[in-house]
């Protein structure tokens, strides 16, 4: 009888446990109640600030893909650190623009809604609605991620992947979090935007193998020009480049045709080609139009978001995004 019991408890304690993940996760309009204009605040403010500063687009798209591949997205990215060594101070993040626009939306819907929203759905709600306001696609952000509390510089070394990654580093840091090959292409598309930094890509000009030798895999013409016009030496840290130039204001589909002419800026975009899914996969969003891969972006975009999410009593709401213990 006793064995009985044991058993029936042990299922019970085990179907506790599914039904809690079901009830933890993500839903649209997770603020209906207690927040009602929540999402309306993030989307406002996006709006009434993002023709003054339409990069913010790509720095909000980098800030959310950056946040998620560390401890899952949940805000961590954000946490300063008086010792500095956490996520922001990594070498990954230096370039990370936007804490303070962040910041500012938070203190509003501090001011509404106390303690209610959390950073870590400010980002993902914000991302989007600036990537929406500059022409770019539109996807479903479901939200209830609550904030984590823990950030540590060497875990954003070691997850998120650097502009110098060959097709192995991406397919392994990609799938670590859940994504896959296809997600792989479509979320490089994000670089149809934005700007980088010469640092980020200057070892392919000029020391692609420690020997002052140039990558044999970029474009001769797009390198020369690169490096008489934008970064005329290895060291230059603070010249940014368009990623996607002549378009880097609009999304579309150029930055796959620069890809297939050698012409992507970093190391990690070269990598697309060398693997016969990823460029298949390439391929296909060419022959195809701005609207499906809109259509895909989103999917691998909510996708994204919803990585080793925090809900219910496993995280937190902090009060200030750049205080852990808020």
């Amino acid at each position: 009888m006793n064995c009985f019991r044991a058993i029936a408890l042990s299922l019970s304690l085990f179907l506790m446990g599914l039904v809690g993940p079901i009830q933890a996760q993500l839903q649209m309009n997770y603020y209906a109640n207690t927040c009602p204009n929540a999402e309306k605040i993030v989307q406002d403010f996006v709006s009434n600030h993002i023709s003054n500063a339409p990069s913010l687009a790509a720095a909000l798209l980098r800030m959310h893909f950056h946040d998620c591949f560390v401890r899952g997205c949940d805000g961590s990215l954000l946490i300063n650190s008086t010792s500095g060594n956490a996520e922001r101070d990594a070498t990954p993040n230096l370039t990370v623009r936007g804490f303070g626009f962040i910041g500012a939306i938070k203190a509003v819907l501090e001011a509404q809604c106390p303690g209610i929203v959390s950073c870590a759905d400010i980002i993902a709600l914000a991302s989007r609605d600036a990537v929406v306001f500059t022409g770019g696609p539109n996807w479903n952000v479901p939200t209830g991620r609550r904030d984590g509390r823990i950030s540590n510089a060497s875990e954003a070394l070691a997850n998120i992947p650097p502009p110098t990654s060959n097709f192995t580093n991406l397919q392994t840091l990609f799938a670590n979090q859940g994504l896959d090959l296809k997600d792989l292409v479509l979320l490089s598309g994000a670089h149809t935007i934005g700007v980088s930094h010469c640092s980020s890509f200057t070892n392919r000009l000029y020391n692609f193998t420690g020997r002052g030798d140039q990558d044999p895999a970029l474009d001769s013409e797009y390198a020369a020009n690169l490096k008489s016009r934008k970064c005329p030496s290895l060291n230059d840290n603070t010249t940014i480049v368009e990623m996607d130039p002549g378009s880097r204001k609009t999304f579309d589909l150029s930055y796959y045709q620069l890809v297939l002419k050698r012409r992507g800026l970093f190391q990690s975009d070269s990598a697309l080609t060398t693997n016969p899914t990823t460029l298949s996969n390439i391929n296909r969003i060419l022959t195809g139009s701005v609207e499906s891969f809109f259509s895909e972006f989103a999917k691998s975009m909510e996708k994204m978001g919803r990585i080793n999410v925090k809900t219910g009593s496993a995280g937190v709401v902090r009060r200030q995004c750049a205080v852990a213990n808020s």
